[in-house]
């Protein structure tokens, strides 16, 4: 019976280290062409401080760095990242700065009615984007009487500006690049339940964050 018991706690011994194995390296890994290391931003004073503007709430920053590892050039694109969130299945892809803080509006005029100005886009406390398939974008299918002009606002954003000057810059990586991915995670969320996908030129990788 004790030999039993021995042999039942060596095997669960076993597959708790097997399960931990199989967990995703912590905020760096890399194959034979690129190096990925990563942070997040889960707290909004965090995201306000590094943005210097309050984006609002559901936002989540990735800090990124690719780098690459052999004599070829990786083609970076924000396209060939994902975050996904353990906790509750949620997936969201990079947002684009102008989907975030984007100065065009929709006017929509309904025949023989009033105008109405319709911003298309993900909406977190100040933030109004536009347009895009991301995760998160919303958009309103005005009627086929309606009459439908875009209109841009002159006034330079603040937040748009400090969005595209830290966003991870897409093209070939010869080097390394460093940069800010923007990402919606609705609700409470925690650096533990989120990982970090890369599926692209590269290959695939992927990283979860420290608690």
């Amino acid at each position: 019976m004790q030999y039993r018991i021995s042999c039942l706690a060596i095997l669960l011994t076993a597959a708790s280290f097997g399960a931990a194995e199989k967990k995703l390296p912590v905020e760096r890994t890399s194959n034979e062409l690129i190096d990925l290391s990563a942070t997040v931003l889960v707290d909004r004073d965090q995201i306000q401080q590094e943005l210097g503007a309050d984006p609002g709430a559901d936002l989540v920053v990735v800090r990124a760095t690719v780098r690459a590892v052999s004599d070829k050039p990786i083609q970076l694109s924000l396209d060939d990242f994902y975050l996904f969130s353990s906790k509750d299945g949620q997936r969201s892809e990079p947002f684009a700065p102008t989907q975030l803080a984007g100065t065009a509006t929709l006017v929509v005029t309904p025949a023989g009615g009033k105008a109405t100005e319709v911003r298309r886009g993900p909406t977190w406390g100040g933030i109004v984007g536009i347009g895009g398939g991301g995760a998160g974008n919303s958009g309103t299918t005005p009627s086929t009487d309606a009459k439908v002009e875009s209109k841009h606002d002159d006034h330079p954003s603040p937040l748009l500006a400090a969005l595209e000057a830290k966003v991870l810059a897409e093209g070939e990586v010869k080097d390394s690049v460093s940069g800010l991915l923007y990402f919606q995670i609705v609700g409470k969320v925690k650096p533990k339940d989120l990982e970090l996908h890369y599926k692209g030129p590269g290959g695939r990788l992927a990283l979860r964050f420290h608690p």
